[in-house]
């Protein structure tokens, strides 16, 4: 049975503020007890006794900020399954994509960019991928890149891999099952591999939007962040937003989650249908 190593105030303290320097989320005093059970395990997985050691393990042996990383996956809650929120991606289908084509198309440009953003185990782009699949068709001939990041690199692993317990995949209509997965056999009975020209289109890459370099301004015709400014403070979440609004070409979408919303307004976004916004 693992120790139970207690966290006192000072250290809790210092430890919030270290995630809220590094990463970007926002823990409260009542976030105490979960940072403590959520942590403890990496405590341990060190050979250390305190939460003041494990700190101290950050500051000067954390080089490579490996440890930041392992951090970062515990805090976090990654939620997620193909298709949530699932009007999001009906109105992508019905409204945005046929927008979008059909002036893409008559300019000659048969390109699509966007950007999956906290994607978690990368259910996400890959609903997005099937999505625009759809609506294409088959040969459709479009150039399609989705960037799938997190700041997790445990959940980018899964995402890379593109392969899901079966029953979280034969929950969908089994036309999309049929088009999107391959059922595993042999040792993989129980899986499904998304195919391979939908994981051509995923690009997942580790990110953290608090360091680092973004995408270059004007890349995305959208971007899905869904249920990642919930852990961030407002002035977080306005600073992450500004990100967004450059990365987002002229008359781009921005999808967040139901529970968000445009925290606090932006002048830079303009309402759209309830959790899509476009670039003002």
């Amino acid at each position: 049975m693992m120790e139970q190593i207690e966290i006192t105030e000072e250290q809790f303290d210092r430890l919030s503020r270290m995630i809220k320097d590094t990463v970007g989320v926002n823990l409260g005093s009542h976030k105490r007890e979960l940072l403590k059970n959520r942590l403890r395990k990496r405590v341990s997985a060190l050979g250390l006794k305190s939460f003041g050691e494990y700190y101290k393990y950050l500051q000067e042996q954390d080089l490579d900020g490996s440890e930041i990383a392992n951090m970062s996956s515990a805090i976090t809650t990654n939620v997620t399954s193909f298709f949530r929120e699932a009007d999001h991606f009906k109105f992508l289908k019905t409204q945005f994509l046929p927008a979008l084509t059909a002036v893409r198309a008559k300019a000659g440009n048969k390109k699509i960019r966007c950007w999956s953003a906290g994607c978690s185990t990368g259910q996400e782009p890959y609903t997005i991928a099937i999505t625009i699949s759809e609506f294409l068709g088959a040969n459709h001939g479009w150039d399609i890149k989705i960037l799938a990041t997190d700041v997790s690199r445990r959940v980018l692993e899964i995402a890379e891999r593109g392969i899901y317990k079966l029953e979280h995949v034969e929950k969908l209509d089994a036309s999309i099952v049929k088009a999107a997965f391959k059922r595993g056999t042999g040792r993989w009975e129980g899986f499904a591999l998304v195919k391979k020209h939908l994981r051509d289109m995923v690009d997942v890459q580790y990110l953290n939007l608090m360091e680092g370099e973004m995408p270059p301004r004007n890349s995305f015709d959208f971007i899905f962040c869904r249920n990642v400014l919930i852990y961030f403070d407002k002035a977080t979440q306005q600073a992450v937003l500004d990100k967004y609004h450059k990365c987002l070409a002229p008359d781009g979408l921005l999808f967040l989650g139901h529970s968000e919303g445009l925290a606090g307004g932006h002048k830079g976004f303009k309402y759209v249908a309830p959790a899509v916004y476009s670039k003002a």
